[in-house]
């Protein structure tokens, strides 16, 4: 256990684990005095069984896995953790699984904390610091608090300071000096502050609420002597509070009925408005002369009408001291819905303010709402007149056609969804706006299949890429890339993804600024997006809404207008077929790599008295796929099968063939058959499916017991022998013919291994050299490579380092065992006769040998099920029965006989009087099974060892 935790600790790049000295505790339900760090954290939890209980919404945000997917689904697998590093010529990813390794390290009962990289969803490699603490307890399980190292080793953490827990950050001048910054722990307290055990799960909260405070409570280090404890931050305080207001601010669809205000006629500039046909470079010109700004965009009083019930199309918003209202049409008719691409938001009206403070009626206008169309480009049979089709002079559309031109060649160079979303915001800001970003539909990057429903106010976003200009103000609450987000449709930003048409606010008013800053990605924006311009684009390709392009002008530029609105609903077409092109791209990518993932296994297994590692480097790094392929089998009686194999050729086709050898062997290992018979199996299977691949392979069966080792080979390199004292050995094994050529024997041969030996298993892309016989490469490998004191992980290292270099096209599989053995005294083997009266005297030996081991507290449970097991054998055997006991770092109880037929589990209400055996085992046992052995069956149960 203590190497096993050796080999985890070397993936995590830094590791604080050990409380600081002790300190006074903090109350239940108060705050901590004092200074504390707020941070996003997600939280995790897995329960007894390997499966996750909680996933919140910042572990959706952080790692972009959906709640409702990663609920009861296995932990491991989920979040692939890699360590890469650089090896002499070469650079080697370690691949591993995160909750496997939180688990390994909290398995001595004490909690972990510190840093490990991870892959998220979108194959992106994330550095997050980690908080993890064992559950007491029947409940049992990790719970594992995470937060993204980057932003907070970028600008620091945001600061609580006392109880009020006011809210600070670092100066921009302190900004980029965190990177010292560790996850850590504080000392066992007696109480955990309420904001941390609000975000604790509510089934089991005492159990988690001791574990925490026993444990310590999460801190960050930010230098040898500054250690922070650490509160979470909630990414959008005060919205939920605030968009409980956005039915009253956003009129329903019977509110807006009764506040339809007429059409602007096409010989008639807009109401309080002087039409502007210039572009925004020339209208910021304007607008910087003190001498234009006096007769720019005059707004011109008009009473406010008394509404007429009628339904409209879009949603109605205002402009600060903008244009007034124009009267309804007195016949009431119905305004037709805007056609030009999009709606307008001229005035809103509102119930009540962004402070949640009701205005009187008595005090509240009338309201009155006018849906603009957003006009499409002029035709060449001429320009509309009016407001509708604003005449684009040459320099108008010079410049336009600049624009187009530059996102036509500045976005979407590159396949990479998140990069090309970067490019897009890139060429806006400064250029067209202050401020923009990108929110796409999280289903399609999460589902493999686009969805059939149209977004609707349950469709959830995610922020992808955010850009903006960073002398136009502060933005630091905004949203970070990453983040989920919804928009219903009472909002701009979710009018313009439902109905798929861009949505244009001239001028943000004070009064909705609350509503308009939760779009945008929180509310306390709210004071920066007030006299705001602010245009919602939906993005769209093949017919299907990706999501939407958020753009934001700062008061001292011209608003957006409907010009603006139309070039910009062209530019967003084009980058989301670039979008569109790398959901593609990365969907198939997202194909391979879990085949290949599937197929490959992420973490040795642990089995009793051998130690593994592994590595596979892909042949090519970006695809990520091809034909080798390693495995450790367990078999009974604690051996192990070690297996390393190679499909002939590259490419997804020899991986979908290795996942059948694969497949085929793991089947095959469990019916327990010698290797030469293994292999022959494996060569008909081969023949009877049709494939045209072929595949060498090595199959190896170690027992850790008789410290033996018996080889078979199709066509594979040779495995090398390192003995204790370090001298290496290529051992000779007949050869055979690769897997699919069929005819010709597969010969085993047994030798003798010694504790301390190591076996290597490789590929021929690892010793084969360009241009060079692959016996140099052997030699290498038989030479002083190794150090027998060396771990398997410190040796695949060593190997990779000498041997593999980066211009190598050839897949490679590396795996090292290190046979460590069971001694003698820790295995108790007893044969039976086929006599009931053994049953009895079964019992009589395990409690014997337990109380040898000082294993009296297993005694009751082990005699039990050994004695139903026992039953069942001897009912069933013609000659012999056997009984073994094996003591490592759990109590390992095995039941053999002579007969071939397995028992199977049925359902308690058929059961009788007899036939309970294997319910019992299955109620007691922390894990159990059965397997075919060469002569005959086992079936096995493991207990877990008491604590010291």
């Amino acid at each position: 256990m203590a190497a096993r935790r050796e080999q985890t600790e070397s993936m995590v790049a830094e590791s604080n684990s050990t409380p600081r000295p002790a300190a006074d505790g903090t109350e239940p339900g108060d705050h901590p005095a004092g200074v504390a760090a707020l941070v996003r954290l997600a939280l995790v939890q897995v329960d007894r069984s390997g499966r996750i209980a909680q996933w919140g919404r910042a572990a959706e945000e952080l790692f972009g896995h959906r709640a409702e997917v990663a609920h009861d689904r296995p932990a491991s697998g989920l979040l692939p953790a890699v360590e890469s590093r650089a090896l002499g010529r070469c650079s080697v990813r370690r691949t591993g699984d995160a909750f496997d390794t939180l688990a390994e390290l909290t398995a001595t009962g004490r909690p972990w904390a510190g840093r490990l990289t991870v892959t998220d969803r979108e194959e992106h490699q994330r550095d997050v610091l980690w908080w993890a603490y064992p559950l007491p307890g029947p409940s049992g399980g990790l719970l594992a608090l995470a937060a993204d190292a980057r932003p907070l080793r970028t600008a620091g953490p945001r600061l609580a300071l006392g109880e009020r827990l006011l809210p600070f950050a670092a100066a921009p001048a302190a900004r980029g000096g965190f990177h010292g910054l560790a996850a850590t722990l504080t000392a066992p307290a007696d109480r955990v502050p309420e904001p941390l055990a609000r975000l604790l799960p509510a089934a089991h909260r005492p159990a988690v609420l001791t574990a925490i405070g026993l444990g310590g409570l999460p801190a960050l280090r930010l230098d040898a002597v500054t250690v922070l404890p650490v509160l979470p931050a909630d990414a959008q305080t005060g919205t939920a509070h605030a968009a409980a207001g956005l039915g009253r601010r956003y009129p329903t669809p019977q509110q807006r009925a009764a506040r339809v205000g007429p059409p602007p006629q096409p010989d008639q500039t807009a109401p309080g408005r002087r039409p502007d046909g210039r572009l925004p470079a020339q209208r910021d010109t304007a607008l910087r002369d003190p001498a234009q700004r006096e007769t720019a965009d005059l707004p011109v009083p008009q009473p406010v009408p008394q509404p007429v019930a009628q339904p409209v199309a879009a949603v109605s918003g205002a402009a600060a001291g903008g244009g007034p209202s124009v009267p309804p049409p007195a016949s009431g008719r119905e305004v037709p819905p805007p056609t030009g691409g999009g709606a307008t938001i001229d005035r809103a009206t509102v119930e009540s303010s962004a402070t949640d403070h009701p205005t009187p009626r008595a005090a509240q206008a009338p309201p009155a709402a006018v849906p603009v169309p957003v006009p499409a480009p002029a035709s060449a049979s001429g320009p509309p007149s009016g407001r509708l089709g604003p005449f684009l002079t040459n320099g108008q559309a010079g410049e336009q056609l600049a624009l187009l031109n530059e996102v036509g060649g500045k976005v979407g160079t590159t396949l990479d969804l998140g990069f090309t979303a970067h490019e897009l915001c890139q060429v806006l800001v400064p250029r067209v706006a202050d401020f923009a970003c990108v929110d796409l539909v999280d289903g399609l990057i999460s589902d493999s299949e686009l969805p059939v429903a149209r977004p609707d106010d349950d469709t959830m976003l995610r922020r992808v890429a955010l850009v903006y200009n960073e002398t136009g103000g502060a933005w630091d609450h905004v949203l970070t890339e990453g983040s989920l987000v919804s928009m219903p449709r009472r909002t701009p930003p979710g009018m313009a993804l439902q109905l798929n048409q861009p949505v244009l606010v001239p001028v943000v008013s004070a009064d909705v600024a609350v509503d308009y800053a939760i779009a945008l990605g929180g509310v306390r924006l709210a004071p920066v997006v007030s006299g705001r311009s602010m245009l919602v684009v939906p993005l769209s390709a093949r017919g299907t809404v990706l999501g939407i392009l958020k753009l934001l002008r700062l008061p001292d530029r011209a608003p957006f207008d409907e010009s603006d609105a139309a070039t910009l609903k062209e530019l967003a077409v084009r980058a989301a077929l670039s979008l569109d092109n790398a959901r593609l791209h990365r969907a198939e990518a997202r194909v391979a790599t879990t085949l290949q993932r599937s197929m490959i296994p992420t973490r040795p297994p642990q089995i009793p008295g051998v130690q593994i590692a592994h590595r596979y480097l892909p042949g090519d790094p970006k695809a990520e796929v091809g034909g080798d392929w390693f495995d450790a089998i367990q078999l009974p009686g604690s051996r192990v099968a070690l297996v390393v194999g190679d499909v002939m050729g590259h490419g997804i086709h020899s991986a979908a063939a290795m996942g059948r050898f694969r497949t085929a062997m793991q089947t095959l290992a469990a019916l327990d058959l010698p290797p030469g018979q293994l292999l022959r199996h494996l060569d008909n299977l081969a023949h009877k499916l049709g494939d045209d691949h072929l595949a060498t392979c090595l199959y190896a069966v170690y027992d850790p017991i008789n410290r033996t080792c018996e080889l078979a080979s199709a066509g594979h390199v040779p495995p090398v022998l390192v003995h204790p004292d370090g001298t290496g050995e290529l051992l000779e094994i007949p050869a055979g013919a690769p897997i699919g050529v069929g005819g010709v024997p597969f010969v085993a041969k047994t030798i003798d291994v010694s504790d301390g030996s190591m076996l290597v298993l490789c590929t021929d892309g690892l010793v084969e050299v360009r241009g060079g016989d692959i016996g140099a490469g052997l030699a290498a490998l038989c030479g002083n490579l190794i150090d027998p004191q060396q771990s398997p992980e410190q040796a695949c290292d060593e190997v990779l380092r000498r041997l593999h270099t980066d211009d190598r096209k050839d897949d490679v599989a590396l795996l090292v065992a290190r046979f460590d053995g069971v001694a003698p005294s820790e295995v108790a083997t007893w044969d039976l006769t086929v006599d009931q009266r053994e049953v009895r005297r079964a019992r009589s030996l395990v409690r014997e040998q337990l109380a040898g081991w000082h294993l009296q507290a297993l005694s009751d449970t082990t005699e039990l099920l050994v004695s139903e097991l026992v039953t069942n054998a001897v009912r069933v055997a013609r000659d012999r029965v056997q009984l073994q006991l094996i003591r490592v770092d759990k109590l390992l109880v095995e039941v053999s006989d002579d007969n071939h037929n397995l028992p199977s589990l049925e359902p308690a209400e058929q059961l009788g009087e007899t036939g309970r055996g294997l319910t019992l085992v299955t109620k007691l046992a922390e894990r159990w099974g059965t397997a075919r052995k060469a002569v005959g069956k086992v079936v096995w149960f493991e207990l877990p060892l008491p604590h010291a």
